[in-house]
């Protein structure tokens, strides 16, 4: 299933956001090549990073679930948890 992923930082994360990034970066570029992330990006706020949002397509809750246990920004506490969004979604296809 397809989501649109709505991620906004913990106040005063961007440290552990830039201590975290090559280890969030690497992993999503992983699902990328999976197909499981289709596209990500961080938003910006005043010319500073201060969030994240992703599109993705997992088949399984537990899929899901398991990318968010071992992603960096949540295991670094980057992420505020308790506003994250995950909105299921369906994307127009590319052809």
């Amino acid at each position: 299933m397809q989501y649109l992923v709505i991620a906004y930082d913990n106040e005063n994360a961007l440290e552990r956001r830039l201590e975290s990034r090559q280890a969030h970066i690497d992993g999503a570029r992983k699902l990328m090549a999976e197909g499981k992330i289709i596209n990500a990006g961080a938003l910006i706020e005043d010319e500073v990073m201060v969030g994240s949002t992703l599109l993705i397509d997992f088949e399984t809750d537990e899929e899901l679930d398991e990318w968010l246990e071992n992603e960096p920004y949540v295991k670094n506490n980057v992420w505020n948890m308790d506003e994250f969004q995950i909105v299921p979604m369906k994307l127009l296809p590319k052809n």
